[in-house]
């Protein structure tokens, strides 16, 4: 005996909502986002990935990889 009140439009969108929210990604703020204003300043000033990486260390006393820094910036379309 079928539901007569079934919609398969209407369950369909409800399941394509719910797996949408599923998949969003959260986003963590980064460590290198606290200084966002320096490394830009830096990097437009000429500096390569390996100075801010070596500048954050020394001046900032934040350990990253190479090419955390290098992503950090093509993630914000800067690099």
């Amino acid at each position: 005996m079928p539901n007569e009140n079934f919609n398969p439009v209407v369950a369909l969108s409800r399941l394509r909502a719910d797996a949408k929210v599923r998949r969003k990604k959260s986003y963590r703020t980064s460590r290198l986002d606290l200084v966002a204003g320096e490394l830009v300043q830096l990097y437009r000033a000429g500096a390569t990935p390996a100075e801010l990486q070596r500048w954050l260390a020394s001046e900032r006393r934040i350990r990253v990889t190479h090419s955390t820094v290098a992503r950090w910036l093509r993630g914000r379309e800067i690099g």
